[in-house]
């Protein structure tokens, strides 16, 4: 059956792709995206591996890329670490601490050498050089030195928000207490890697044992785990090292002009560095260093996953500048994933917070690059067919990092017999209800994701989506763990987030108390059943060690629990409004979209009265069904939208025509599409009668938003007990809006549209500056837009723009404007 299966989309090149295709696959991926961004950050249990997860996330955005209208940010991949424990004091970092983009081949290095030059319009003679250095496999780490005197440090956290690790770094050796030499800067963040040697972490891990306490996976989480302890003299215990190789905020600057002289300067300064750090001129250059680091890697005494390339010239990296969660001028080249063989002993099925079915396959323990691995993901039913997996297969697993490996392929000639098919259920194994794949309106075709509908009256959608709403990176509730989220559901006290913030002292201490009383009784079923397995193979169970007499916690115990978790849930009634955008678990709106969306309004009321209004004004299945065909484009769509609507019916033969606006490639799509000129004059002015209003396309084409995630709040919206529980939650809290560091400038908070071909930057580099200088970059003209920079060739936009009244002016004025 499997054999004759069609290869999915997602195998073919993306310059292959029709519109259709690639409309169908960006809406798969973000789905499927979303559900890995859930489950690595949301419940700390991915079921892919860094690397898979990057090519994923690298083919949505070539995508994006070749069809610039599909544009969306709902993937979260733009997403740095994890907000900052409360066991810490908060610190805020000055300049972001953000994450490196990844490449895993040859092919994407060249590629990203290739992207700087075109970002930065070099030509073939210009020469750009990088440094290239080990990427150490440790924890991220910020070193504040004023006058020369260290002073504070902090982890990377949530990329803004740190937690205050001073204490703890000031038992590191190897961190001086103060800079010598000259030009030290008068403040400087000192941004590095805190590591554990190999040596160091083998001596660690027979310490652990000798005192009968458990051993570390790895050198990362032992360093890890030593430099967030409490008591900073558990700290001093353990051999942490650090590497420097780059800074944040640096007053009156930097110490030296490029990267390679800056971390030079870290070295005269007392600082440790990496002696492997070079300078290159270009790609071949790069590679080669990569394969030498490679080749010592087994023999450099500490863990390394791959090597860091940067562009050298600080200038330049400050014209490249970044994208949400990374920086234009660095990426990360890893070393290939680690494989192994093991049998599939089964196939289950995950659901959601999004009603997403999940197939996760469950693995007989097998180690992979040191680590055991007993799950993998399986991605989707489609993928189960094209690799024909199977319950009972041998199956070849991958791992990139500290996560759940991927199933590669079958070992087919150690297949059991008997091993059938696995069907993929048609009913939810969670509340029975029916299974669906949603149909894209744009493309007529399934989803690859499956979806319970049971929605709310889902016990997995409905507790995941609380989960969600408590965790991290949204409310942030310390206490409100998934064990409680479960109680308080199956309690009937928390049905919907608002429910959270009613909870009173009896509600808490019931809950509590069952749920002690839940883990009190399956210890003594473990115990009783090791009992049992004791007794069949005629062992003796191990004494236990003398416990203290009263095993039950103290009543003011209890009630401290209790008062803290009170006291948790009233800390976060007043939050920001993108992470209470976020917290919502609306699809395909993540962290980057909800931030774009809170700075685009300034309250939760402004917010939803604009998702209305753009409701009203959403495109129908007729102008969708019209944007969609492949090679039409939008500049033929809205001349044939326009022509459609000034011909009358007598008029129509004898008007410009058909053949006057689109030409012969595109009248044989129109006509292989819809059929003869009336059927498709029939069809035009029903798509004209449809298309989106100015409201719609305010939200719909905003940087960061787009029409998937413009659909995905109006759907939500749409749905009566999502608004009852939207405004249910705006009673109980008070919502901040977002503060933003910007620069002001004469297009501050206006919106700007870039048409025509710009001569003395690059589109990126146009929208880049723009949001540096507080503008909100749009992809089309309309009656909302302030400013449009039209270079030369600017066509429909400059016309839609001249015919609004939109201020219009070439691209030396736009620098004369804000230099």
């Amino acid at each position: 059956m499997t054999e004759n299966r069609p290869l999915p989309v997602r195998d073919r090149p993306v310059s292959d792709l029709s519109r259709a295709d690639a409309a169908d696959e960006h809406a798969a991926l973000s789905a499927e995206i979303a559900s890995h961004d859930e489950r690595y950050y949301q419940d700390d249990a991915p079921v892919v591996s860094d690397a898979d997860y990057d090519r994923l996330r690298r083919r949505y955005e070539d995508i994006e890329a070749r069809f610039p209208e599909l544009k969306t940010d709902e993937s979260l991949s733009k997403k740095v670490g994890a907000a900052p424990s409360a066991k810490f004091a908060k610190v805020a970092h000055q300049v972001p601490m953000l994450s490196l983009q990844n490449a895993f081949s040859d092919e994407e290095v060249e590629e990203f050498v290739a992207r700087v030059r075109r970002f930065l319009n070099l030509s073939d003679g210009d020469e750009v050089a990088f440094t290239a250095e080990p990427k150490i496999d440790g924890l991220s780490c910020s070193l504040r030195y004023e006058k020369g005197r260290f002073k504070q440090a902090a982890t990377r956290g949530d990329g803004a928000q740190g937690e205050d690790v001073t204490a703890n770094v000031r038992t590191i050796s190897q961190i001086p207490d103060e800079l010598t030499g000259e030009g030290v800067p008068d403040i400087i963040d000192i941004r590095g890697e805190v590591y554990m040697s190999a040596q160091d972490f083998l001596a660690l891990n027979a310490r652990q044992e000798e005192a009968g306490k458990p051993l570390f996976a790895n050198p990362r989480n032992a360093a890890a785990g030593s430099l967030r302890q409490l008591d900073s003299e558990v700290t001093r215990s353990r051999p942490l090292r650090f590497f420097a190789y780059a800074w944040g905020q640096a007053e009156p600057g930097p110490p030296g002009k490029t990267q390679y002289e800056v971390v030079q300067a870290f070295k005269r300064f007392g600082l440790p560095t990496n002696d492997l750090t070079v300078r290159v001129k270009d790609a071949a250059g790069l590679l080669a260093h990569y394969r030498k680091i490679g080749a010592e890697r087994a023999s450099l005494g500490y863990d390394i996953d791959g090597v860091v390339y940067k562009v050298d010239r600080l200038d330049l990296q400050e014209r490249l500048g970044f994208v949400s969660r990374s920086p234009r001028w660095a990426i990360a080249h890893k070393f290939a994933a680690e494989q192994a063989t093991t049998v599939l002993e089964a196939i289950d099925i995950q659901v959601g917070r999004t009603g997403a079915l999940t197939p996760v396959a469950r693995l007989a323990p097998v180690t992979v690059g040191g680590v055991v691995v007993t799950n993998a993901t399986l991605h989707n039913a489609d993928e189960i067919a094209r690799k024909d997996v199977r319950v009972g297969d041998t199956v070849v697993v991958q791992r990139a990092g500290d996560v759940i490996p991927q199933v590669v392929e079958v070992v087919a000639d150690k297949r059991p017999a008997g091993a059938k098919p696995f069907e993929f259920p048609t009913r939810c194994p969670v509340c029975d209800s029916h299974v669906v794949q949603e149909i894209d309106p744009k493309t007529g075709k399934q989803d690859v994701v499956r979806r319970c509908t049971g929605g709310l009256i889902c016990p997995a959608q409905a507790v995941e989506r609380l989960r969600h709403f408590v965790s991290r990176n949204a409310f942030d509730i310390e206490g409100m763990g998934e064990a409680y989220i479960q109680s308080f559901f199956e309690a009937g006290q928390i049905k919907r987030p608002a429910d959270i913030f009613r909870l009173s002292f009896e509600d808490i201490s019931e809950t509590l108390k069952t749920h002690r009383e839940a883990a009190s009784a399956k210890r003594a079923e473990e115990k009783a059943a090791a009992a049992r397995l004791a007794a069949e193979n005629g062992e003796a169970l191990p004494l236990e060690e003398p416990k203290a007499k009263s095993k039950a916690p103290r009543k003011d115990d209890a009630t401290k629990s209790v008062t803290n978790l009170l006291e948790n849930i009233a800390a976060r009634r007043t939050v920001p409004f993108d992470r209470f955008l976020f917290a919502l678990g609306i699809r395909h709106v993540g962290e980057t979209t909800s931030k774009a969306l809170a700075r685009m309004f300034p309250d939760a009321k402004a917010f939803a009265e604009a998702v209305d209004k753009a409701a009203a004004g959403r495109p129908g299945p007729d102008w969708n069904e019209l944007s969609a065909l492949e090679g039409v484009g939008p500049i033929t769509r809205d001349k044939l939208l326009e022509w459609s609507a000034k011909a009358s019916d007598d008029l129509f033969d004898t008007h410009v025509g058909l053949s006057g606006i689109a030409n012969k490639t595109q009248l044989k799509t129109l006509k292989a599409h819809y059929g003869d000129e009336a059927v498709i004059r029939a069809a035009l002015r029903k798509a004209h009668a449809q298309q989106p209003s100015p409201d719609y396309l305010h939200l719909a084409d905003m940087s960061d938003v787009g029409p998937v995630a413009a659909n995905s709040l109006i759907d939500f919206f749409d749905e009566e007990h999502n608004r009852s529980a939207f405004d249910d939650l705006v009673k109980e809290v008070q919502v901040e809006p977002v503060t933003l560091k910007i620069t002001q400038s004469p297009v501050t908070g206006k919106t700007v549209v870039f048409t025509g071909s710009l001569e003395r930057m690059t589109r990126d580099e146009a929208k880049a500056m723009a949001e540096r200088l507080g503008a909100k970059v749009a992809g089309s003209v309309s009656a909302k837009t302030d400013l449009l920079v039209a270079g030369p060739g600017a066509g429909s936009k400059l016309e839609k723009a001249t015919a609004l009244g939109v201020k219009t002016i070439t691209e030396d004025e736009w620098f004369d404007l804000v230099t």
